[in-house]
């Protein structure tokens, strides 16, 4: 019988967690191969795998296809066999270099640090082992990209892995988008090795919601697991002459920081992005520094804890992986996307900390859940038609930390600062008022729904920002058009647009119709130079109303040769996903300005 023994925190870990002010906690790792993890290995179809070159640079890879390549052999004695990348695939060439005719490797001293995920994403399960690589095989496999037989072509090969277990540890589902996964041909080439990213490199990062990342503490362990996120959540900070760096965010997760630990005393990092469809593979390793607080908000603003990834060689392999992936559902515990600060004007306009608030002193309801909210500054500060504002709803949202948080998962992640685009001229309201008109569809805007306007409160704010102008040069007509509540950025505008050359192009639902005749009523001349796309059930009662003001409808969703027919360079839109998509499609060769409900 086997007996697990209480493993002590690296004092990475340790830093770590005195960095964060992270309560005491006992380390969860095993000191052996658990029965969850034993049990993993033979259900899910992926192993991440990391090892570490003799520069000490760590690697990444992942392999697999389908579920029974690996299992327990006793006694924390685990046997891998699965085809993988015999030519190009950096793990298997530090763990058996280019021996490719069964002849078995064997491990001298310790043997090989090699650490693990095994990872089913159709059921967002993973566990985490590392141990000593005991022996390693690998043949030459006859196999082609097209299946038939081939070798020319193949760069596969059938590889034997036997890996004595000193930790392994289960973690928690957050951040796994799921995906079917199934076998592939392994057909390789090579395509770059550099410092730097390739335009396809450059690609599969924009398109990639997961990779697998190890670190190693000395020569003592190491640790490989996964970060996931949306699409696009791992930016590319820079890629000129001195090289390539990117930068990831660090959501909350379950506060052991053993990657982060690792990266604190031992600064190198292997990752790993494989494209799904393609079969194509980032391999990566480089330089890191874990960046914390404010400094990380610098980078990626909104944003507590970030890594830094310096590139020091990074390789690109077309056909490269032994599976494809077909996506399903996203986490539902992904935030959004966060941009660098070089790449969102909301950098420019967000504050570290609040040195404003802002009271409401008026609450209009509109339709079912559209409102209109006035608020005055504590200390008046100007603003342009077309800026935004942003608001800090943490005091009152904020709940603290927790692992998991199935009934508002997105919680997790969220700094409860809300921008708003401000919907009234600055010339309109006395100074230091400002209102926003907004839908409500989340916890902040349920939140501010739910106020009394004499209940006196007070939400700091965190600047204001943003320049969405709409230009009014020459004479030539000026196209706008709005999703929904999109139509916010215009209201700011309009009274300094000359409205007979306005064209207004609004999609709109039938329950939403009320917004837009409260617009006409503040703008009677803009029924002219109006078409509303409405869609739903549009009762009688509101097409009375809608032709009492003289309103031009369509009963049906916006189509391209509704602006098409106008022959226009320069078009304005704000806009949900969906309609934004289509427009750029519909729009194309125009000019497009456009403001979205992303920031």
């Amino acid at each position: 019988m086997s007996f697990s023994m209480g493993l002590p925190w690296s004092s990475g870990e340790e830093q770590m967690h005195q960095l964060l002010r992270v309560p005491n906690q006992d380390n969860p790792t095993s000191s052996l191969l658990t029965p969850q993890a034993s049990f993993l290995l033979q259900r899910a179809p992926l192993l991440a795998v990391g090892t570490v070159d003799d520069q000490g640079r760590p690697w990444t890879t992942v392999w697999g296809g389908e579920p029974g390549f690996s299992q327990s052999l006793g006694s924390s004695i685990i046997g891998t066999r699965t085809i993988v990348d015999r030519k190009n695939d950096p793990v298997v060439q530090i763990l058996i270099g280019d021996r490719d005719d069964g002849e078995i490797v064997k491990s001298e001293g310790p043997g090989k640090m090699v650490a693990g995920l095994t990872i089913d994403l159709a059921i967002r399960k993973r566990v985490k082992i590392y141990g000593r690589m005991v022996a390693a095989a690998l043949d030459a496999t006859e196999q082609s990209d097209d299946g038939q037989g081939d070798a020319e072509k193949s760069t596969s090969g059938q590889i034997q892995l036997v890996v004595r277990i000193e930790q392994s540890l289960g973690n928690c589902p957050k951040y796994l988008n799921k995906k079917d996964i199934r076998p592939s041909p392994v057909a390789s080439t090579l395509l770059s090795r550099s410092a730097n990213l390739t335009t396809l490199a450059i690609k599969l990062l924009q398109k990639s919601d997961l990779f697998f990342i190890s670190s190693a503490n000395a020569d003592y362990d190491m640790d490989t697991n996964h970060r996931g996120g949306p699409p696009g959540f791992v930016r590319v900070l820079r890629n000129d002459d001195d090289g390539a760096e990117l930068v990831y965010p660090e959501y909350s997760g379950n506060r052991l920081y053993q990657t982060l630990g690792n990266l604190l005393t031992n600064p190198v990092a292997g990752l790993v992005f494989p494209d799904f469809d393609s079969g194509d593979v980032l391999y990566v390793t480089g330089t890191t520094e874990v960046v914390v607080g404010s400094a990380a908000a610098e980078i990626l603003p909104r944003s507590n804890l970030v890594v830094k990834i310096k590139i020091v060689e990074a390789l690109y392999v077309q056909k490269g992986l032994p599976f494809r992936g077909t996506t399903g559902e996203f986490s539902p515990y992904n935030p959004n996307v966060r941009l660098l600060a070089k790449e969102s004007s909301l950098s420019t306009g967000l504050k570290a900390t609040a040195s404003n608030v802002a009271t409401l002193v008026k609450k209009t309801q509109i339709t079912g859940d559209i409102y209109r909210f006035r608020f005055t500054m504590s200390r008046p500060e100007p603003y342009r038609a077309g800026q935004w504002v942003a608001l800090d709803f943490s005091e009152e949202l904020d709940i603290g930390y927790s692992h998991m948080r199935d009934d508002d998962p997105r919680s997790l992640n969220d700094d409860f600062i809300r921008t708003f685009t401000i919907s009234s001229h600055p010339d309109a309201l006395p100074a230091g008022d400002f209102e926003v008109t907004l839908r409500s569809v989340g916890s902040a805007t349920a939140f501010l729904c739910r106020q009394n306007e004499r209940s006196g409160l007070e939400i700091p704010l965190r600047g204001i920002g943003g320049d969405f102008v709409v230009k009014r040069d020459g004479n030539s007509v000026i196209p706008f058009v709005a999703g929904g509540i999109g139509i916010t950025p215009l209201l700011a505008e309009l009274p300094d647009l000359p409205l007979d050359r306005l064209r207004l192009f609004w999609s709109i639902r039938a329950g939403d119709l009320n917004l837009a005749l409260d617009t006409l009523k503040s703008y009677p001349g803009l029924n002219s130079q109006m078409t509303l796309f409405v869609t739903g059930n549009l009762n009688q009662e509101m097409e009375n109303k809608l032709t009492a003001v003289n309103a031009r409808f369509e009963k049906r969703r916006m189509l391209a040769e509704d602006l098409r027919a106008l022959d226009v360079k320069t078009w304005y839109f704000c806009t949900g996903s969906v309609l934004q998509k289509a427009l750029l499609g519909w729009l194309v060769g125009r000019t497009l300005v456009f403001e979205d409900f992303n920031f």
